[in-house]
């Protein structure tokens, strides 16, 4: 078993889970008050991040670092918006700099897809 395809139900997992977090902080931020910008935010990485680790999933076969682009995506959307969030309803956030730690995970997980455009020819599965 690749990596590709033992990751592949945590991609579909977070595809969900993100979608879902980013419709319900896109209605948080639309009737919530506040610092809505923060919750805003959180939700635009959501709703953005999760068609893309679906989309992992499915080419999982043909794009050899899908396994680090996926977790890179994932645990960057995690403290991105997590972080937003905590700092919006909890006044801190996650830790010192986790949004933005974040944030590189995420332009990170985007290198590795650009790169698996040099590894071509599909991934082994022995």
């Amino acid at each position: 078993m690749t990596l590709n395809q033992r990751f592949l139900p945590v991609f579909l997992a977070f595809a969900g889970l993100f979608g879902f977090a980013g419709v319900a902080l896109a209605a948080a931020a639309a009737h919530g008050g506040g610092d809505a910008h923060l919750v805003a935010s959180a939700s635009a990485m959501c709703l953005a991040h999760a068609p893309a680790l679906l989309a992992l999933a499915i080419g999982a076969e043909k794009l050899r670092t899908a396994w680090l682009a996926g977790l890179l995506i994932g645990i960057g959307t995690l403290l991105f918006a997590g972080d937003l969030v905590m700092l919006r309803y909890a006044g801190s956030g996650l830790f010192p700099m986790a949004a933005p730690t974040g944030g590189f995970a995420m332009m990170f997980g985007w290198l590795a897809v650009a790169l698996g455009a040099f590894f071509r020819g599909g991934v082994r599965t022995s």
